[in-house]
Formats: C-alpha cells, structure tokens, sequence
C-alpha cells in the first residue's frame, strides 16, 4: 500500500486540511499519515480562529512518521509562521523526501488570511527549493508573483514571475476566474492547459486541499506531474458534480465516489 502524509492545519468542519486530504488519500485506496500544523475554528461559513503548533511538536510529529512508516509522497498546505516552515524544509530534506506537492494556503475561501506576513518570503527560500510542484489558486499566485491576474494571459505572466524563485512545476488554477476554469500548468518554460468547465455549485469547501492531495496520490504511484494533475482533476470534477450540500455557507464537496478505481 502506498502511504501519503499530509502536513497542514486542521479543520474541525471536515471540508479542508488535514480531514479533506485524509479523506482524498482514502478514496485512493492509500495511507494517510498527518503532521497537524495548526488547529483551526472554522466551519462553511468561516474561518474564526487559529491556533498554531509548537515548532517543536511539529518537529517531533515528522520524525515519528518518517522513522517508522516512510512516506511516497507528501502534500505540504498550511504553514503559517517562518520557524514551522524552517522545521518542516530541514526534517524533509534530512530524510530524502520525494514527490513533495506544496498547497501554498495563504487565504480562505472566506478571505481570512491564514498566513504571517513574514512567511510568505520563508515559503518562497524553504520550501520552494524542495518542492516538486506547488498549486496556487488566483489569489495566492497574485501574491507570489505580484501580478495581478483577470484573465489567461496574466495566469501566464504570473507563472513565469514564479518561476524565477522555483524551479519545478507550478500550477495555476484557473477556477477564480469569472469566465474560465481552466488550469495553468508551467514547467520548464513550457506550459500546458488543462481545459475545465465551469461546474454550477456553490458548495467548494477545501477544493485546493482535495486537488494538491490528490495530486500527491497519482505521484506516490509513479505517475509523471502532468498525468497526476489530469487524474486530479477528474476526481475533484467528480466531487463538485455530486452536489453535496452541507452546512450555511460554501459547503464542502463529496469526497466519496467511484472515479477512482
């Protein structure tokens, strides 16, 4: 069985974090192992507090995961302070991680900033050199490009300002825009789209979290980045196209289906 750990926060409401990546790595028929970085109060309507793990518990959290059950993947989402982020970059590379997807979760659905000021440029110096692709939406890729995105051609700019800070494959998802929901892969100066339809629920609640796990899955079972981006999608199309509706706000999706086999 092929094991995946996912290293982010945690949401009480099931729909995002450390509960959706569980529930993707599951429905891929693998392990799931959790690093918890944060603990958060938040439910489909928002995002209400945060509480940050010790630098030294998430320290002791990777060692015992690694030191027992290594695994063949890891999906990297919410990491809000400089010192976590150090901790995590060093404990990956002292024990040769491989297949590494960062989710750089910087704001809610909600729009509740979810990161320090001070960690965005950590993410870029630490965890940016380790990673094998990170998948920004529109928001975060206009805060980690500085360009501001409307349309297809700026989701192109942005990625190419990325990519002078990082090397590997940088997805670009497309489905904040008003009149498209296609994704943006740029790797190696070359990019690819992946077309996408606009699917008409308003429930997409940890969206980000399921596709960068998923994502994560594909990797562990040896697919190239493009392929296990293309599986991504059809599974989270297939989560949005279920129509679950849960809770007052932008619910979640319904992890549970038979896409994958």
């Amino acid at each position: 069985m092929k094991k995946v750990l996912s290293i982010a926060g945690s949401d009480c409401s099931g729909g995002a974090g450390i509960q959706a990546d569980i529930k993707t790595i599951i429905m891929h028929k693998m392990y799931a192992m959790s690093v918890v970085t944060a603990i958060t109060a938040q439910n489909t309507t928002g995002v209400f507090s945060v509480v940050e793990s010790s630098p030294e518990l998430v320290a002791k959290q990777l060692d015992a995961v690694f030191t027992d059950i290594f695994p063949d993947s890891v999906k990297i989402g919410m990491v809000s302070n400089t010192e976590i982020i150090k901790i995590i970059a060093n404990k990956l590379k002292y024990y040769n991680a491989k297949n590494i997807v960062l989710d750089p979760v910087m704001v809610s659905t909600s729009r509740y900033k979810l990161i320090s000021e001070d960690a965005i440029q950590s993410i870029k110096d630490y965890l940016f050199p380790i990673s094998s692709v990170i998948t920004p939406n529109i928001c975060e890729a206009e805060i980690l490009s500085e360009v501001f995105i409307k349309d297809e051609e700026d989701m192109l700019k942005s990625a190419r300002k990325i990519s002078e800070n990082f090397h590997g494959a940088i997805l670009i998802k497309g489905g904040h825009l008003k009149d498209s929901s296609n994704d943006l892969l740029y790797h190696g100066k070359k990019f690819h789209w992946f077309k996408g339809q606009k699917i008409n629920n308003p429930n997409t609640h940890g969206t980000g979290c399921t596709l960068s796990s998923s994502i994560s899955c594909s990797l562990a079972n040896g697919y190239s980045i493009k392929s296990s981006i293309s599986n991504a999608k059809k599974y989270i199309n297939y989560c949005l196209k279920c129509m679950l509706n849960l809770g007052k706000g932008s619910g979640p999706i319904n992890h549970y289906n038979n896409i994958i086999s």
